[in-house]
């Protein structure tokens, strides 16, 4: 009988305690803070590269299905007499390429998407383009 009380005492406390480990998750370590803006290269890669291509050249694996070939983003700077033009870039990936010239409707407009991703937080979203035209700006042909 003793026996028994102490059989049934131990299951009871493992129902308790797995009980209580229940209502307290542990925390999730993989997730990232609200606040988080990825790198100009994590958003390239992520965003950019299947039509740019990964060295940015204009040369991606979607290349093929796009109207317009996709731009050579490593002479934005040549073919704005010398500088990066971060105002142009800012202006296209928020709004999108608006004439033809600018590039192919084919590019997505980046800047409601960005604001979807980061729940319409307006510092995140100018971040992320910050971010991105940084990048753009470092892989600039010399």
């Amino acid at each position: 009988m003793a026996t028994k009380r102490t059989f049934l005492s131990a299951i009871l406390l493992v129902a308790i305690c797995t009980a209580g480990a229940q209502t307290h998750p542990a925390p999730d370590n993989n997730q990232l803070p609200a606040t988080y803006v990825p790198s100009g290269d994590q958003m390239f890669k992520q965003y950019c590269a299947a039509c740019h291509g990964a060295d940015a050249k204009g040369y991606g694996p979607a290349r093929a299905a796009l109207k317009l070939p996709a731009a050579d983003l490593t002479t934005l700077a040549k073919r704005h007499g010398g500088k990066f033009p971060y105002e142009y870039v800012t202006g296209v990936l928020r709004f999108g390429p608006g004439v033809p010239s600018h590039g192919s409707a084919d590019m997505p407009t980046w800047g409601p998407i960005f604001e979807y991703i980061d729940n319409h937080n307006q510092s995140s979203v100018q971040q992320r383009i910050k971010n991105l035209c940084d990048y753009l700006a470092s892989l600039q042909e010399k």
